[in-house]
């Protein structure tokens, strides 16, 4: 008889045991395969190469350009007139409102004149005093001439009575020059304005003691149209303009019209003309000054503002044109970032001229109707690939 063996209770434990370690092992290999496939993914994303960067490019441009110049300058009147006190005495009253225009002639302060008055008064009573004894020495020799030609008297009393006369005429002139000189002090009490201009703010108050040597100037009068704006030019544009004035050349700094910035931006509708160049070059700044008249009209400009100043000196034919922000300097040398065909940079070194607006002028190294990286260079190098974009200048504030 075939027996039957049962298994046993431990021999049931191993078994399901046995099952659990296979399915273990199973969920590992899974967990193994889907972490390399996810890897192997990575390794091929990683392994991609990026896209080629960005960039703005803007033509090479070949036009007729004005070249402008400009200077800082300030203004001056171009007369100012220092109102000084020229005798002393308190200050009694002011006649002009300052700031405003006043004509030549014009009352602007006033001094006490009392004892001015008094001193042309003494001065009279003294010329009245020497015409009186200048009389009496004159009806003397009337005497005495007579009896000096009959031998009546002696030729010194002849002599002694000329000389009184011509004694007593001298004490007259000193007398009325006293007199003169009394009056003009007086008349110095009325100071008026010598020119036509914008009187400024009083330096003194009534009941100050003036005409003193601490405290002389009253006031300053300017005539401000035209007004003079002074431009500071260093020594090689000075010797350029000069080479150019004796060239006969058309833009000479003579027959050259000025245009005036004024410190908000806006353009001082009247043009200016060249004045003088001043006599000296300044040792501190090796500058030398000179003067650009403007039309005034209304006295809008005044002594004292800032402002600048621009010229145009010449016009550059044909000249070659990129964006200043595609010009690249290191130590001293200029370079540019060129887009070839292929939209492969290419780094190339060129010599630059002016600068107009927000463009440069390239005297060499580029040519008409080429690429230049304007903007993002510094995401180039040489034979980096790019995917270009038109170039937008950004609007300046």
């Amino acid at each position: 008889m075939k027996s039957t063996h049962l298994p046993s209770q431990s021999e049931s434990l191993i078994a399901k045991g046995g099952n659990v370690k296979g399915k273990h092992l199973v969920i590992l290999m899974f967990l193994a395969a889907a972490f390399s496939s996810a890897g192997c993914q990575e390794e091929k994303k990683a392994a991609a190469p990026p896209p080629p960067p960005e960039v703005q490019v803007a033509d090479v441009m070949q036009k007729d350009v004005p070249v402008y110049q400009e200077w800082v300058a300030s203004m001056d009147g171009i007369v100012n007139a220092t109102i000084l006190a020229q005798v002393q005495g308190y200050l009694i009253k002011q006649n002009y409102k300052e700031g405003d225009f006043v004509k030549k002639g014009a009352l602007l302060f006033e001094i006490d004149p009392r004892p001015f008055q008094a001193a042309v008064d003494d001065a009279r009573a003294g010329m009245a005093k020497q015409q009186a004894v200048l009389q009496t020495a004159q009806a003397n020799l009337k005497r005495i001439l007579p009896l000096a030609a009959a031998n009546a008297v002696s030729q010194r009393d002849k002599d002694n009575a000329i000389g009184s006369v011509q004694s007593a005429e001298a004490q007259v002139l000193s007398a009325q020059a006293q007199v003169r000189k009394a009056e003009l002090d007086l008349g110095f009490t009325k100071i008026a304005s010598p020119i036509d201009g914008i009187a400024g703010a009083a330096k003194a108050q009534m009941g100050d003691l003036v005409g003193t040597p601490q405290a002389r100037v009253l006031t300053t009068v300017s005539t401000v149209n035209p007004i003079k704006a002074y431009v500071p030019l260093s020594e090689r544009e000075y010797l350029k303009a000069v080479e150019r004035s004796q060239q006969g050349a058309k833009a000479d700094a003579e027959k050259t019209a000025f245009d005036l910035i004024l410190a908000d931006g806006s353009t001082w509708p009247e043009k200016g003309t060249f004045s003088f160049a001043d006599r000296q070059v300044e040792a501190q700044t090796g500058t030398i000054r000179v003067a650009i008249l403007f039309p005034n009209p209304g006295n809008l400009l005044r002594p004292g503002q800032f402002a600048k100043v621009r010229a145009l000196m010449k016009t550059e034919k044909g000249a070659i044109l990129v964006p200043q922000r595609a010009v690249g300097e290191l130590q001293g040398s200029y370079q540019v970032a060129v887009v070839e065909a292929d939209n492969t940079v290419r780094i190339r070194g060129v010599t630059v001229g002016e600068r107009v607006g927000n463009l440069w002028v390239i005297r060499e190294g580029l040519k008409p109707g080429e690429r230049v990286v304007a903007e993002g260079t510094q995401k180039v190098g040489n034979g980096v690939k790019v995917t270009p974009k038109p170039f937008t200048p950004k609007s300046e504030a």
